[in-house]
């Protein structure tokens, strides 16, 4: 960053995070992160562990149509864009900076994907030009006020494209009772359920200090 370009920049920094080895086509993802912003612009252990899930199963992601809501700095999707899927990067429709921020990383980067503002629970334009194969969700499931909105836009995604899924990572402090209401009210069920931890390899896993669930979501 320009140390003379702000007091705003001046706050931010980069991070990069790395998938896989030379051998395996591997590569390092760079995100802005801001100090500013409560917790948007943060990579959270959520979104490390749903981007290494995409990383080991990248032929799974390969040429699928992708969409990550409330991406905030996106590494799971950018992951998945560096993997060949077609990928939307959405937030919600009235953080102006975190889409501005996404929009920066896709450049520094080097990849192209479709950046909107989407705001869970409205139907805005933007959501009925999606049909995505796959749904990721990195540590959504933070604020039981929102969980109610963030599962109907869910099965309205799922509804678009028959077979799809959602795959989220989540705390184990999130709510346990509130999710299993809504997703029988919605008529979702879970797939497969992995306890995030074993889904890292040695040198990342040792940084983890929570635990944190990986799961897959699919209308039931």
């Amino acid at each position: 960053m320009d140390e003379n370009s702000g007091a705003n920049d001046n706050m931010k920094t980069i991070s990069r995070h790395s998938f896989g080895t030379v051998d395996e086509d591997g590569f390092c993802i760079s995100i802005i992160e801001s100090m500013k912003e409560e917790y948007g612009l943060f990579v959270w252990p959520c979104s490390t562990i749903l981007a290494e899930y995409v990383w080991q199963n990248k032929s799974r992601f390969s040429g699928a149509s992708v969409v990550e809501l409330g991406a905030g700095t996106s590494l799971p999707g950018l992951v998945a864009a560096k993997v060949g899927a077609n990928v939307t990067l959405t937030d919600d429709a009235t953080r102006l900076e975190v889409l501005d921020n996404i929009r920066e990383v896709c450049g520094i980067n080097g990849l192209k994907c479709n950046v909107i503002g989407l705001t869970w629970g409205l139907w805005d334009p933007p959501i009925f030009d999606l049909r995505p194969n796959i749904i990721l969700g990195a540590d959504v499931l933070y604020e039981t006020s929102g969980f109610d909105d963030l599962f109907a836009t869910v099965t309205f995604l799922l509804k678009r494209c028959p077979g799809s899924v959602f795959i989220t990572a989540y705390h184990n402090r999130s709510g346990h009772h509130l999710i299993e209401f809504l997703m029988e009210k919605w008529h979702l069920k879970c797939t497969k359920l992995f306890d995030g931890f074993s889904l890292m390899p040695s040198h990342k896993a040792s940084s983890l200090r929570e635990s944190i669930q990986l799961a897959e979501i699919v209308l039931d």
